[in-house]
């Protein structure tokens, strides 16, 4: 199926291109999320004659993103949890926790946005967590855990 991208999808191009992929992809993930249009003859035209205010909208969003990275960049979430005498969580932390404890703190986060790169936390200490605010834009945080009895 084409596929006009109504913002920078990664791993499959920028805003404005017109791109081809497996229908379900299309019908199921990037029409209804907004990231995408059929690529008919009149989609195109509308989309060329509103190209100038879309992309105006999408620098928006990008600024935006980059004004919460800025506050966002350095942050330091503690969190509490039980925790055998080896530093071995009963349990762990996962995105969504992590994403609460954002929230808690006053930021507007969504657990969708959290990326662990080594997968949930599964013991005491420091560890590095990525916040992705836009395609653009990702900013480290570290999320200190400590353990209680």
């Amino acid at each position: 199926m084409q596929i006009i991208l109504m913002e920078k999808v990664i791993n499959l191009g920028q805003f404005g291109d017109v791109v081809k992929v497996k229908n379900g992809y299309a019908r199921n993930f990037l029409i209804p999320q907004g990231k995408a249009k059929r690529a008919t003859t009149s989609s195109m035209a509308e989309f060329e004659a509103r190209r100038a205010e879309l992309l105006k909208a999408d620098l928006a969003k990008l600024a935006d993103a980059q004004a919460r990275g800025e506050k966002l960049l350095g942050i330091v979430v503690a969190m509490s949890q039980k925790a055998g005498v080896d530093g071995k969580l009963f349990g762990s932390v996962t995105n969504s926790d992590v994403a609460a404890a954002l929230v808690a703190q006053g930021y507007a986060i969504e657990k969708s946005q959290v990326r662990m790169p080594s997968g949930h936390l599964k013991q005491i200490g420091e560890h590095p967590v990525s916040i992705a605010l836009h395609t653009d834009v990702s900013v480290d945080i570290t999320v200190t855990i400590t353990g209680e009895k």
